[in-house]
């Protein structure tokens, strides 16, 4: 007898039996075109969905290796494999009974291609990683419908999934859209560019909950800011190219400003064909900062934006529990410069207003000496010209960063135009005649040291429960980090394997180490060695995430240990 006609008979037997009995299926089997294994057995019809795995071979998957033959083929065609599997499984499963009963389910992926553990290939396999509900009626089993489910409906699905099922020509157009994206971020460098967006672009979204794309005026640049490329796949392709330095985005209210910023804010990732954003490109190492009341921060020098605070408090180990928005958004900036990043990404409408500036007659009415704030653009050159840190600004109120922009691009009606001339004329006609109050030097302070100790994440002595709300936060133990307005993360599986990176931190020995040290040391384990190694467990539902972000959320854990 063929292993899953065992399985089918086994859970005829358990029908009508109390639902914990479902453990009893627990393993793997055989079937004519691959191999199931249950890893995790739910205990409840509510609880978390059961988790499966099926394994295909190539010899009856049949993907071409060129289809996956380095690795930016190979995660665009992990990412579409996840999004059929996805799309069949919405139309193939069959929900009846109590809790989950009858679930098919998959990571959910948005428009961004991204790694993740759900689905993994090789020559001479196709490893697909999902969820099942396990039927029930009340807390009883349904043996009926689970060996349908799991003998019948998992059967089609595997199906569906194989290489002379799918459309070769959507799989290949895919493929080929997120390889010419990473080709196209390669060249930025080299090109002297940050940012790049290609003419024909649909950049405006739906609505804040809905990003599908928003059908409006195809972006066109300005014929002074066009560049082009010639991509492996695409041929040649002309857009906006955002230059190195300093680049201000202005215009009038709902012309366009933040979403131009928003699409280059999420240009750090790639997008599927149809999104309107495939290539809006943007430095893999931007990012987006902004004020965020009520965030720790933990001995960071905070000197060259807050200094001599009343009453000598220091400034150059600074530790709050509750910062403000000008601390907070200070805070932001120096974290990113410490993990080496070579872009900020800023609206002026999620800022604190006075750090970003200070007028001619507020530097009159209060003195330098009764302010402790160095204003962002008096460091905005320095940054530039003496670490090579570009920046980009939303800019709708403030004139004076006319004298140090090199770049003005002006919204209108979604429309760029290229206003850098104009601005710089009206600049040397109508002086700011402020005085410059530039701090401390950036990038002076000694390292962070992280303290890693593995009772860090245990409560009465066994192990934190890691949990993961949304986007919005990591529950460690007792402790939520708030990450709901770190804003380049884009899904919740990145919250997951951020959390599982933790863990991982914290499971060796009791040592020391540089705190940028540690977050590159586990990234760069990630890039070698995959996702995956961070659980012993097989996940489906970890996704890629950068350093920024693990820094990010180290950074917002109230309990983070970190010396000097």
């Amino acid at each position: 007898m063929t292993d899953h006609i065992r399985l089918a008979q086994q859970l005829q037997q358990l029908d009508g039996k109390g639902y914990k009995a479902y453990k009893a299926i627990r393993g793997e089997y055989s079937f004519p075109k691959f191999m199931l294994k249950m890893d995790r057995i739910q205990g409840d019809p509510f609880a978390k969905p059961s988790q499966c795995r099926v394994l295909i071979s190539q010899q009856v998957a049949g993907f071409p290796v060129m289809l996956f033959a380095n690795r930016s083929r190979e995660v665009g065609l992990r990412d579409v494999l996840t999004r059929q599997f996805h799309q069949l499984a919405q139309q193939l499963q069959c929900r009846s009974g109590t809790g989950n009963s009858g679930l098919i389910a998959i990571t959910q992926p948005g428009p961004e291609i991204l790694e993740r553990t759900a689905v993994f290939i090789n020559e001479q396999q196709v490893e697909i990683r999902f969820w099942i509900g396990l039927p029930a009626r009340g807390r009883q089993i349904n043996g009926e419908q689970a060996a349908d489910l799991l003998c019948e409906q998992i059967s089609q699905l595997v199906e569906g999934m194989l290489y002379a099922q799918l459309p070769t020509q959507t799989l290949q157009h895919h493929i080929d859209t997120n390889e010419d994206a990473d080709w196209l971020r390669q060249q930025l460098s080299s090109q002297g560019l940050v940012a790049f967006v290609a003419d024909g672009a649909i950049l405006p979204r739906r609505s804040g909950i809905d990003v599908r794309p928003l059908e409006s005026i195809p972006f066109q640049s300005p014929e002074s800011l066009r560049v082009e490329f010639h991509c492996p796949h695409h041929g040649l392709m002309t857009g906006m190219g955002v230059p190195e330095g300093i680049t201000l985005i202005v215009g009038g209210g709902y012309h366009g400003k933040s979403t131009l910023l928003k699409a280059l804010e999420l240009g750090i990732y790639n997008h599927i064909p149809g999104d309107g954003r495939e290539f809006v490109i943007t430095d893999a190492d931007a990012v987006k900062i902004r004020a965020e009341e009520g965030r720790p921060v933990a001995r960071l020098d905070l000197s060259p934006f807050i200094n001599h605070l009343p009453h000598q408090q220091t400034t150059t180990q600074f530790c709050t529990q509750n910062a403000s928005g000008s601390t907070s958004q200070s805070a932001n900036i120096i974290e990113a410069l410490e993990l080496e990043a070579k872009v900020l990404l800023i609206d002026e409408d999620t800022t604190a207003t006075n750090l970003m500036i200070r007028d001619r007659r507020m530097q009159a009415l209060i003195t330098k000496d009764q302010e402790p704030i160095t204003p962002f653009i008096d460091q905005i050159r320095p940054l530039y010209e003496d670490h090579g840190v570009s920046s980009i600004l939303v800019m709708g109120g403030s004139g004076d960063y006319f004298e140090v922009a090199d770049t003005v691009i002006a919204m209108s009606a979604y429309r760029p135009e290229n206003v850098t001339d104009k601005a710089h004329a009206i600049a040397a006609q109508y002086p700011s005649d402020r005085t410059c109050e530039a701090g401390q030097p950036i990038g002076t302070s000694p390292p962070r040291i992280l303290q890693l100790n593995p009772s860090a994440l245990e409560w009465k002595g066994r192990p934190a429960k890691i949990k993961v709300h949304d986007l919005r936060e990591i529950i460690l133990g007792r402790e939520a980090i708030d990450l709901s307005q770190v804003e380049q993360l884009v899904e919740s599986g990145q919250l997951r394997a951020i959390a599982a990176a933790i863990l991982s931190l914290h499971q060796s020995p009791p040592t020391e180490l540089n705190f940028a040290t540690a977050i590159q040391t586990i990234l760069s384990r990630l890039s070698t060695e995959g996702l995956s190694t961070l659980s012993s467990f097989p996940e489906g539902d970890f996704v890629a995430f950068r350093r920024f972000e693990l820094a990010a959320a180290l950074n917002r854990w109230r309990d983070l240990n970190l010396e000097d």
